[in-house]
């Protein structure tokens, strides 16, 4: 089994962040740090970083934004952290904070890694309540889009459970952009570096917050990259 960091990026978390690390402490045996980089959350949710800090577990960092830098630097600056005192680790898993990808998922997702040790593992959504239809509609434009764009099949491109390999992490912190925008083109890139997108299942219930917004900049971004 390969050595994991993981790493969560959050802003004003609540206690569904306590219940995941707790899980991941107790059922995630094979990773050496779980670095949590707190994005400017405000003083009332600060309560929740105490509370992490303060649980003992040497494999727990925490890392405080001044302000918000918005997700794509809380990603890059994790991963600094993670390469620069962990040289060891072999693959990042990055996780949301909210709740939604479960411990059984990542557990999945590091099983799928250990096959295909250079490839870039995703947790794929697979909603387990009905998808509105005119959602149903923007998920197959964006995936065709994004087969347009990246050359390969990619399902769920919003996705934040994903499985890093090493190689690929020193190439992300150079990458530009700070905010949603990283995450995109963490699979956008992954053709150029050699890296292969391989797709995990995960049951979780409907949340297409941001989906539309996420649409529309990646309808941008296309027609961006038809201008060159």
């Amino acid at each position: 089994m390969k050595k994991y960091g993981i790493l969560i990026p959050a802003l004003n978390p609540d206690q569904k962040l306590i219940k995941l690390v707790h899980e991941l402490l107790n059922n995630v045996i094979n990773f050496d740090a779980l670095v949590l980089v707190d994005d400017g959350s405000a003083v009332t949710n600060q309560a929740v970083f105490k509370e992490l800090e303060e649980i003992g577990d040497q494999r727990i960092h925490v890392l405080h934004h001044q302000h918000n830098e918005g997700k794509g630097a809380a990603l890059k600056n994790g991963f600094r952290y993670i390469r620069n005192y962990f040289p060891g680790i072999e693959a990042i898993a990055t996780m949301d904070s909210d709740g939604q990808h479960t411990v059984g998922a990542l557990s999945s997702c590091m099983e799928k890694f250990e096959e295909n040790r250079t490839d870039l593992i995703i947790g794929v959504r697979k909603f387990t309540n009905e998808i509105p239809a005119r959602s149903q509609f923007g998920n197959v434009l964006t995936s065709n889009l994004v087969k347009l764009l990246t050359h390969q099949n990619i399902s769920d491109t919003q996705t934040g459970l994903r499985i890093i390999p090493h190689q690929y992490v020193d190439q992300l912190i150079e990458f530009p952009g700070d905010r949603f925008e990283f995450e995109f083109d963490m699979l956008l890139q992954a053709r150029k570096y050699d890296v292969k997108v391989i797709e995990q299942s995960m049951p979780v219930s409907l949340n297409l917050q941001g989906a539309e917004l996420f649409l529309l900049l990646l309808i941008l971004r296309f027609l961006k990259e038809l201008s060159y």
